[in-house]
């Protein structure tokens, strides 16, 4: 079983949750993440993974 199961289903395009990631990134800017920043950037990984292998299955 996925750790982040709503993540992969979630319909968000890639390109916004890579924002997200960029988001999440810049607020942590020039420090390690926290234990929380950490989790919720796995799930945005796991997100904008699903939405990268949706899209490019779709392009193929």
């Amino acid at each position: 079983m996925s750790p982040h199961p709503s993540a992969p289903a979630d319909p968000r395009p890639a390109a916004d949750w890579n924002a997200a990631i960029r988001v999440l990134a810049r607020a942590a800017w020039g420090r390690p993440f926290t234990d929380a920043e950490r989790a919720e950037y796995q799930v945005l990984l796991a997100g904008w993974a699903a939405a990268d292998r949706a899209e490019s299955g779709a392009a193929a």
